[in-house]
């Protein structure tokens, strides 16, 4: 069985097919602002995928001020997929909600955003105006990534996907983004990741973050994927976050 971000908007074409060898080496996918780039957001693809596919999202949405980027996670053996070599920011043994978690991977992937979020501020765009997000596994690792990170972020966009080592994570570990706004959408037609993973992943964000900041979105007879509703709410949500400064 393969977990593959699949998006049913007919804007987002998927480009190629997997790419070969190690991603983490591989340039991320950008789509650049249409002006001075004083905002940024980093989104993370899903398990079997590549950053190209959600850069192309990203473009239909784009804030003019604002630069998007995509990277490719590295390939690597995936147990839950029979051991099959694919993009994947970590391992995944099984879609168990009490399976076994890849906890070496996971904080090593955590690592690899964080450095990635310390180029961007090197480049001139404070954390402070920059949202991470992710969709299925992309999505988990932003979530996780968010929590355990020195870097004060502006927000975090969490999709269809789920809190990785939820139960390694207390209040007392979160430095800088106590006071986040996450904006989690889940469909609730969902089979890959049901929809019990987004309603597990909210109560306890709530019980570690200010409960007044986070929103959740479901979306009736969506699948694993997005939907134009769904795309529009990240929009709102990432201009609520990165609004436009002079």
């Amino acid at each position: 069985m393969f977990v593959v971000a699949t998006r049913l908007i007919s804007a987002i074409k998927r480009k190629g097919t997997f790419m070969c060898g190690n991603m983490s080496a591989t340039l991320p996918a950008i789509v650049p602002a249409a002006c001075r780039a004083t905002a940024a957001v980093i989104f993370l693809h899903g398990l079997g995928d590549t950053g190209h596919g959600w850069a192309e999202a990203m473009a239909g949405i784009r804030t003019p001020y604002v630069k998007y980027i995509c990277p490719h996670a590295p390939v690597m053996p995936v147990t839950l997929n029979m051991n099959m070599a694919m993009p994947s920011w970590f391992d995944i043994v099984s879609l168990n909600p009490n399976a076994e978690e890849d906890e070496t991977g996971i904080k090593r992937a955590a690592e690899s955003i964080k450095a990635l979020i310390d180029q961007e501020v090197k480049n001139g765009i404070p954390s402070h105006r920059i949202v991470l997000g992710g969709f299925s596994q992309g999505g988990a690792l932003s979530l996780y990534t968010a929590l355990t990170t020195h870097q004060k972020l502006a927000g975090v966009v969490a999709l269809s996907c789920w809190l990785p080592l939820r139960n390694s994570l207390s209040k007392s570990m979160i430095s800088n983004n106590k006071d986040i706004s996450v904006l989690q959408c889940h469909g609730e037609a969902d089979p890959l990741v049901p929809l019990i993973f987004g309603c597990l992943t909210v109560e306890k964000l709530k019980v570690m973050l200010n409960p007044s900041n986070i929103t959740f979105k479901t979306y009736s007879r969506m699948p694993h994927s997005a939907c134009p509703e769904e795309m529009m709410d990240i929009k709102q949500f990432i201009e609520k976050q990165l609004p436009k400064i002079n």
